[in-house]
C-alpha cells in the first residue's frame, strides 16, 4: 500500500461542499467590489458585492472586516477560475422569507425603514426581503405626496405573502385605524358635555372647523366661534392650530363644540350697561329696509329703526348711514329674555311730545322688524 503524499493527505482533510449547502466563513480579504472567504475548502470563496447586498450603495470596506465570520450558501463548487461562489444575501433572504411567513401568520407588527418612495406606494426591506406598501394602505386618509416618509422607520403588518410569486405586501392603515379605535374609545370614556378640552384645527371650512381631540374630532361651527360675528373661519384658525374648547354636545361618535364660554358672555351684565335710557356708541354691522343694526360690543346687537334715526322723514337706513360708521343713541328699549335692544338717535335730542302730537307714530315692533329679517335673509 502506497503512502500518502502530504498534498493529498491536506486535501482530504479539507471538507467536500456542494451547491446549496449554508457554509461559515471567515473573511480573509474586503475588496470594493467582493469579499473573499475561508470555507474550510481548498479554494477559498468569492462574495460579490451583487450577492452580498441589495442595496448598491453599501461599501464594503466600511460594512465588512478582515476577521469577520459569516454564515453563506455555496451557489457553485467551481466558478470556472477554481474558486468557491457564494452568496449572503439570498441565504439571508430565505431567512427573512420565513421570518415575513411568521410575521403574516402570527400578524406580527414590523418595523422599518422606508428604502424607496416609488410612484404607487413604499418599499421596506426586512432582513432582504423586500415589501411593498400600496399608497391607500400607508394611512387612514388618501396621501398624494408620500415623499415625506423617504428614510422614516414605519411600523405595518404583512397582509399578503406569496413567496412564489415574490408577493410581500404590507399595510399601515389598519395600525392607523385600529389605534385610533382605541383612543376613541379612552375620548369617550373621558370626556362628557360641559367639558373645557385642548384641541388642535385639523381642518378648516366654509361653515366651522374641525378639532383633532386626541381620539375623535369635534366640529367648532362658525355660530359657536365667538359671541359676535365671525365673517369667515378661515379669517380666524389654520390648520395647526391649538384651541381651548367646551363640549356642547355629543351625540353617538359626534362632538360639537363651542367658544362661547359663559364667563365671557356679553350679555351677563347686559341689563345694567344697557339699561334703557343709557346713551350708547356702537358700530354699524348690518342694514336692511326697516333699520339698521348696530353693534354695541361682539356678541350684542341693537335695532335702530328707520323710523328712530332722525327728526325728518327717512326712506331707508341707507340713505344716511353705511356699514361701518359709528352711531350713538338712547336705548329705549331692553328685552332681556329674547336679547333685544332697540336704540334711538332721535330720542337723544326730542323733546317729550305731547299726547296728541304722537297720535299718528306708530310704535316700532321689535319683534315684528326681526321675524321680517328672518324671512329676508
Amino acid at each position: 500500500m502506497s503512502e500518502l503524499t502530504f498534498e493529498q493527505m491536506l486535501e482530504d482533510s479539507l471538507k467536500t461542499i456542494h451547491a446549496g449547502e449554508v457554509v461559515e466563513g471567515t473573511v480573509i480579504d474586503v475588496k470594493p467590489e467582493e469579499i473573499v472567504l475561508n470555507i474550510g475548502y481548498k479554494s477559498d470563496g468569492i462574495l460579490t458585492k451583487n450577492e452580498y447586498t441589495n442595496d448598491p450603495g453599501v461599501d464594503l470596506k466600511d460594512t465588512v472586516k478582515v476577521g469577520d465570520t459569516m454564515e453563506v450558501k455555496i451557489l457553485k463548487v467551481n466558478d470556472g477560475e477554481g474558486q468557491v461562489s457564494l452568496t449572503y444575501k439570498r441565504l439571508a433572504a430565505d431567512r427573512g422569507n420565513k421570518r415575513i411567513e411568521e410575521a403574516f401568520n402570527n400578524k406580527e407588527v414590523l418595523k422599518a425603514v422606508v428604502s424607496q418612495v416609488l410612484d404607487g406606494g413604499l418599499s421596506v426591506v426586512v432582513e432582504e426581503v423586500r415589501i411593498f406598501i400600496p399608497a391607500s394602505l400607508v394611512s387612514d386618509t388618501y396621501e398624494k405626496d408620500l415623499s415625506k416618509y423617504a428614510g422614516q422607520e414605519i411600523e405595518f403588518v404583512v397582509s399578503e405573502y406569496n413567496p412564489k410569486r415574490r408577493r410581500y405586501i404590507g399595510d399601515r392603515r389598519q395600525l392607523i385605524t385600529a389605534k385610533k379605535a382605541e383612543m376613541q374609545k379612552e375620548l369617550f370614556e373621558r370626556i362628557k358635555e360641559g367639558d373645557v378640552v385642548e384641541g388642535v384645527v385639523k381642518n378648516v371650512t366654509d361653515f366651522g372647523v374641525f378639532v383633532e381631540l386626541g381620539g375623535a374630532d369635534g366640529l367648532l361651527h362658525i355660530s359657536e366661534m365667538s359671541w359676535g360675528r365671525v365673517e369667515h373661519p378661515k379669517k380666524v384658525f389654520k390648520v395647526g392650530d391649538t384651541v381651548t374648547v367646551l363640549i356642547k354636545e355629543i351625540s353617538g361618535s359626534k362632538i360639537a363644540l363651542s367658544m362661547k364660554f359663559e364667563e365671557t358672555n356679553p350679555w351677563k351684565n347686559a341689563d345694567e350697561k344697557y339699561a334703557v335710557g343709557t346713551e350708547v356708541t356702537g358700530t354699524v354691522a348690518r342694514m336692511t329696509d326697516f333699520g339698521a343694526f348696530v353693534e354695541l360690543e361682539p356678541g350684542v346687537d341693537a335695532l335702530l329703526h328707520v323710523s328712530q334715526i332722525a327728526k325728518e322723514h327717512i326712506e331707508k337706513p341707507s340713505d344716511v348711514l353705511k356699514i361701518g360708521d359709528s352711531v350713538t343713541a338712547k336705548v329705549v328699549d331692553f328685552n332681556e329674555a329674547d336679547k333685544k335692544i332697540s336704540l334711538s338717535i332721535k330720542a337723544l335730542t326730542a323733546v317729550e311730545p305731547k299726547a296728541e302730537e304722537n297720535a299718528d307714530e306708530v310704535p316700532v315692533d321689535i319683534d315684528a322688524v326681526i321675524a321680517a329679517e328672518g324671512e329676508e335673509e
